[in-house]
């Protein structure tokens, strides 16, 4: 009879919200006190409004939207999961939605499923997850789905840009989730087994995407990796293979600092000092070369050809993580925070967005990343940022009556590019705001740590209950509000310290009381969507003393760059036409030109045009050089032919080249690769290039388009001294180089090899 009557309750409330009347449903929570509200929605104990949508939460079992008439109604027993409760309907509705879709995603081989329309363990996706709530709730499944992104004893890419690692770098994150599992359960098998597969993966990524002149590590933005969506659109993967980003950085961080633990407690002490000193190393780089002291934040990236500049955008998961993981120290991360934008319906992934492109990444607000955002405001002591943040999350999760992946951040509807419900990392993002926040579990080596922060609107008492921790079952509860413990109870024994030892068993009880206050400042930059002015489409020399650009929509000025730097001999020159005279330079120059708009927005630098007399340059045709010449496939080589680069196909080609005179040098290659499309595949073919005996890098070839061997472009470039006269060039085929494809397609058809005089 019971289970009728919900039945019924909840048919009749669907009814009312299909009517969607905004005076109805703002009624229907008139006698509710709000507990927060943004300018784009209204949340209350149990639901939510905004304009003429509205949910409603009934105890932990359904969620009723009128926006498409969406519902939820809880059908599964949880009780194998920690349970949760709260003073308010609406998260302990969103809770048990979470679990509920949490378990909806295991597979058959107990594996995670990355979403309800996504198949498959994604590197990424679960390893952000674990991070964020599976390493407890599913500590099997989650380890096993760890396994799943292994091969040859180290961690996969998932596809990417260019055909995957080398250019999408960022399956350092699998480190992060497994550390995390670590501290969970303990478990020292674990900790040996991962140890490995992570110590052969940071090598091998130093010895590849590592640049010297910087101390970052190259790659695409990390879980950013749609092109269009958060590069400029002549960036080709090529040259996004070669950009600087801040989030992939912020985990190269992460990852040395968690190998060196690891060492330290497995006793490879000389190892634990070499990773510890990489650490440091990516950390003062990113302070060094990204932190933006005028803006407050840090830049999206470093970007370009031979000069690289930083993109001014901020970049919410990046961010979020250099707070997270102490690479900007506490005076920093109170900016960061205070300075990133943040729209009424959350925080989007870049700010401000790219003009004319349809939300996906750009536009779009994505639950995980508002998750590290929020958890991220409350470690710099922003209770202001931490409720917007929950509301964010909760708003979605209401309205769409499921963790939808992703959602449009100027109006807040799931319509994006792509999308799924029941999504992994969103749902993980949901968990950890009961888990993390309000119930504030952090994992360390010797227990957890218990550091709660709750805004004053979600004041209340909060339980966790069956929450297992390695051979312990806890409750946990939480009262008031605040970003500090006032009183720490352990089964009813006041304690100094607000830990829980690993090494307890059994069941016990923790009571928090809260401090009821805030110490931090709680300034947020609340601001709309905005957009920069869109690149300029192409910079081109009108005469030997002249530039030229086509004039952009929006642009109040422009900004010309010369090898990186502003044009002028003041620290910035303004220009209100498009045109500049120059000086006829006959040695290696990149100008760029970057469009502003009346606001200050920049636009992304326009692509690098290259000037230098054709006597500074030196073409070799490869099939001087290698065998296997004249490959079939191979179409509109400039010179004899092509020469093929393959697995077991000319592993080592020795160029030996004679230039006039001693000094810098820039070296690339012409090259086709046409074993996969832009965005997918794993087939980037990548070669180590060796001068006068001495390792000087990677050279990156990515795919440029399914089967069109016929398209060629220039490969990475590098800088290298060269001496007069005769050098030996050698491209090489080593470990080091071994891509993500399992079948060992690492292929390129190489025409011409080229050096340019640097001044």
């Amino acid at each position: 009879m019971k289970k009728l009557c919900t039945i019924v309750l909840v048919l009749s409330a669907l009814s009312l919200w299909g009517q969607n009347s905004e005076n109805q449903t703002i009624k229907t929570f008139r006698d509710a006190r709000p507990i927060y509200q943004s300018d784009a929605y209204t949340i209350f104990p149990n639901g939510v409004v905004q304009g003429k949508y509205a949910a409603e939460c009934y105890g932990d079992s359904a969620v009723l939207s009128s926006f498409e008439n969406r519902s939820w109604h809880r059908s599964k027993d949880l009780s194998a999961y920690p349970s949760f409760s709260a003073p308010n309907t609406i998260s302990n509705a969103l809770y048990s939605m979470a679990v509920e879709e949490l378990d909806n995603l295991i597979e058959a081989d107990s594996t995670w499923r990355t979403g309800k329309w996504w198949g498959g363990v994604w590197t990424r996706d679960v390893s952000y997850s674990t991070l964020l709530a599976l390493a407890y709730m599913q500590p099997d499944v989650t380890r096993i789905s760890l396994m799943k992104k292994v091969a040859n004893g180290g961690v996969l890419e998932d596809t990417g840009t260019g055909g995957s690692w080398p250019c999408s770098t960022d399956r350092v994150v699998w480190a992060l989730a497994a550390w995390q599992l670590y501290l969970v359960t303990g478990d020292s098998d674990w900790l040996r087994q991962s140890y490995d597969i992570i110590r052969k993966t940071l090598l091998q990524d130093a010895a590849t995407v590592y640049d010297s002149n910087t101390g970052l590590y190259r790659g695409e933005s990390s879980f950013l990796d749609w092109r269009e969506e958060t590069y400029p659109r002549w960036m080709q993967p090529v040259d996004i293979s070669q950009s600087e980003c801040l989030g992939t950085n912020a985990l190269y961080f992460r990852a040395f600092s968690i190998a060196s633990e690891m060492a330290s407690l497995l006793k490879d002490n000389a190892s634990a000092k070499q990773f510890a000193t990489m650490a440091l190393g990516v950390k003062e780089a990113i302070n060094t070369h990204l932190w933006i002291e005028n803006k407050g934040y840090y830049g999206q990236y470093l970007y370009g050809r031979t000069h690289l500049i930083l993109s001014p955008r901020s970049e919410t998961l990046g961010e979020s993580l250099c707070i997270l993981f102490g690479i900007a120290d506490s005076a920093r991360a109170q900016r960061i925070v205070s300075s990133v934008a943040l729209t009424p319906l959350g925080t989007p992934c870049i700010y401000p967005e790219i003009p004319n492109i349809y939300p996906y990444h750009n536009n779009a607000v994505w639950p995980f990343v508002q998750a590290y955002w929020t958890q991220a405001s409350a470690v710099a002591g922003n209770a202001q940022s931490v409720a917007h943040g929950i509301g964010a999350i909760y708003r979605a999760a209401a309205l769409f009556a499921t963790n939808q992946e992703n959602f449009v951040a100027s109006n807040g509807d799931y319509h994006t590019a792509m999308n799924s419900p029941n999504m992994l990392w969103s749902i993980a993002g949901n968990l950890s705001i009961a888990h993390t926040l309000f119930a504030g579990i952090h994992f360390s080596v010797s227990g957890i740590e218990f550091h709660p922060f709750i805004p004053q609107e979600w004041s209340g008492t909060y339980s966790v209950s069956h929450f297992a921790y390695r051979k312990a079952d806890l409750e946990i509860v939480v009262e008031g509000y605040g970003d500090g413990i006032s009183e720490f109870y352990l089964d009813g024994k006041r304690m100094s310290q607000p830990v829980f030892s690993a090494n307890k068993k059994g069941r016990h009880s923790i009571r928090i009381v809260m401090n009821n206050s805030f110490s931090a400042p709680q300034k947020v930059n609340f601001a709309p969507i905005v957009t920069a002015p869109e690149t300029v489409p192409e910079l081109y020399r009108e005469s030997t003393v002249r530039l030229a650009w086509r004039q952009v929509p929006d642009a109040a000025s422009y900004k010309l760059l010369k090898d990186g730097k502003t044009f002028a001999i003041q620290e910035e020159r303004i220009i209100n036409s498009n045109r500049f005279d120059i000086q006829n330079d006959n040695h290696y120059t990149e100008y760029q030109v970057i469009a502003i708009d009346s606001f200050g927005n920049e636009s992304f630098a326009s692509e690098p045009l290259c000037c230098y007399d054709l006597d500074e340059q030196h073409i070799f045709d490869m099939t001087s050089f290698a065998s296997a010449a004249n490959f079939a496939p191979c179409k509109g080589w400039t010179g004899n032919g092509c020469v093929e680069v393959a697995t077991g196909i000319n592993n080592r080609i020795e160029m030996t080249v004679f230039v006039p005179s001693e000094g810098d040098y820039l070296i690339d290659f012409r090259y086709a690769n046409g074993s996969g499309d832009l965005l997918g595949y794993n087939m980037c073919c990548n070669r180590t290039l060796i001068v006068n005996g001495n390792t000087v890098g990677q050279m990156v070839f990515p795919q440029r388009g399914k089967d069109l061997w016929q398209l060629w472009g220039w490969s990475s470039s590098k800088r290298v001294y060269l001496r007069k006269g005769e050098n030996t060039l050698i491209l090489n085929f080593g470990e080091e180089n071994i891509n993500m494809n399992k079948d060992g397609i690492n292929r390129a058809m190489l025409d011409q090899l080229r050096i340019i005089r640097l001044p």
